[in-house]
């Protein structure tokens, strides 16, 4: 996979979190799967855009009733920005690589993520505030500030590479 190489277990793509999103992902058993659904599944919509330090607890409901609580609203958004990527360029997400499962395991093994022109206004900024500004975010609660700003210069690589 084209993120892999760069960007996937390297910042992104590497949390608890991320394992998460890649579960509810190959439970869609479906191939087309709209960024809009994605961020209502996970109460992103209620976020407004704004992913810095949510008071609305974000919480991921799988089929059979298990809750799942997502701890960075950040740690999404740039993983869904990475999955966005390898949709551009590879023109889809194989999800056996993803989690490591193999393809017997997962219905539809490979899968795209459409996002609208608006969605993706959305994650270019939401990108972009996050590199100029990660200390802002949550996440620095809990990641040494040298971690942050790798982290930040990244996302700003990924946001320049999707969006520019």
């Amino acid at each position: 996979m084209y993120i892999s190489e760069k960007y996937w277990e390297n910042y992104i793509g590497d949390t608890d979190d991320s394992l998460t999103l890649v579960e509810h992902l190959a439970g869609k058993q479906k191939e087309d799967i709209p960024l809009s659904e994605i961020f209502s599944d996970f109460g992103l919509d209620q976020l407004h855009g704004d992913f810095r330090n949510p008071d609305v607890p974000l919480v991921y409901t799988d089929s059979e009733g298990w809750e799942t609580p997502i701890y960075y609203a950040i740690d999404l958004i740039t993983d869904l920005a990475a999955l966005l990527l390898e949709c551009r360029v590879s023109g889809s997400i194989d999800l056996c690589e993803l989690s490591g499962r193999d393809p017997e395991e997962i219905a539809v093994p490979q899968i795209r993520i459409t996002a609208t022109p608006e969605e993706h206004a959305l994650m270019n900024q939401a990108l972009k505030d996050f590199a100029s500004d990660p200390l802002s975010y949550d996440l620095s609660d809990m990641c040494p500030e040298e971690d942050m700003k790798e982290m930040a210069a990244l996302c700003e690589e990924l946001r320049q590479e999707l969006y520019e």
